[in-house]
């Protein structure tokens, strides 16, 4: 079975093209991307400002950040609960933001898949699915938490022990590789979960009408046959990431930074570029049906008509 990438994003975009602009209906595009921007609730990132005061720290300062951090915080009682109130509200947030952009996973998914702009049908008939990605999901950041925590304790405590003792040796540099080296493990990791669980294991919940445990049982299954093609996926859609934020930039640059500020108003920058995510979510599931029809998930007369046209 050979495994390719282009064709089926080929496919995905026609059927972006045929579902969003044959013809274009702005009442359409609105619904879709509402659930295409709840799918995507936690999946956006927002930076910081720049630094402030002094120039630099030296490294033995930022291994030192923790133990200060802490001091200044058992000797600030009010700045100790205020932290404690934030991070229970972020917690809160979170979670809420965790289980709309789990029901809004298949909320978008079932628009792309019958080419339909509903919101309170696919809410409803998939809400089981929905919180059975929402728990699944759960219990997943929490371990990720952890373990990216417990990254940070092992730094922190054994960087400063070392730093303090070879300041100027080649030991520190070592440790620091093996420890980036670490870190990016867990972000590769973490993000191939986060994206097969998105673009795999929720179609086949979908398709199946199975829990998120099953789903992964489902596409663990696949992925023992073929890992070496799911891995080429998601560089595959890293590329295209990349790609659509150069599109973007660019974009930007034209209007004179007005597309800018469009795109970081919520909802209005996912319609706007709502035939990105369109295509993308298209995209995997015309990858996943490449495995055999018990992996297709758009209905085969819709996928007749897009070969006639095509030929």
């Amino acid at each position: 079975m050979e495994i390719v990438y282009f064709e089926p994003l080929s496919r995905a975009v026609k059927r972006t093209r045929a579902a969003l602009f044959t013809p274009f209906a702005l009442n359409k595009w609105l619904v879709v991307g509402f659930n295409a921007f709840l799918a995507g609730l936690t999946d956006w990132s927002h930076g910081s400002g720049g630094s402030r005061g002094r120039d630099s720290m030296s490294f033995g300062e930022v291994l030192d950040f923790p133990r200060r951090a802490w001091a200044w915080l058992t000797s600030h009682p009010e700045g100790f609960v205020a932290m404690g109130i934030i991070a229970v509200v972020v917690l809160i947030l979170g979670t809420v933001l965790l289980w709309l952009s789990s029901r809004g996973t298949f909320m978008f998914l079932d628009n792309v898949v019958r080419d339909k702009a509903e919101v309170a049908a696919p809410w409803r008939q998939y809400a089981r699915s929905g919180d059975s990605l929402f728990l699944w999901r759960l219990v997943f950041s929490l371990i990720a938490f952890g373990l990216f925590a417990a990254f940070g304790v092992a730094f922190f405590a054994t960087g400063a022990g070392i730093y303090g003792r070879t300041r100027f040796s080649p030991l520190p540099i070592l440790w620091i590789a093996l420890m980036a080296a670490l870190f990016l493990l867990l972000i590769i990791v973490a993000g191939y979960i986060t994206l097969f669980l998105k673009d795999f294991v929720a179609p086949l919940m979908y398709k199946n009408g199975v829990a998120a445990t099953q789903g992964w049982s489902l596409f663990l299954a696949l992925f023992d046959r073929h890992p070496l093609a799911f891995i080429g996926y998601g560089l595959f859609v890293f590329v295209l990431l990349i790609a659509f934020v150069i599109v973007v930039i660019m974009a930007g640059l034209v209007t004179c930074c007005i597309g800018w500020f469009l795109l970081v108003i919520p909802y209005i920058g996912t319609v706007v570029t709502l035939p990105f995510w369109h295509a993308l979510r298209a995209f995997s599931l015309e990858f996943l049906a490449q495995f055999g029809p018990e992996y297709a998930l758009f209905p085969p007369a819709a996928v007749t008509d897009q070969g006639s046209a095509g030929g």
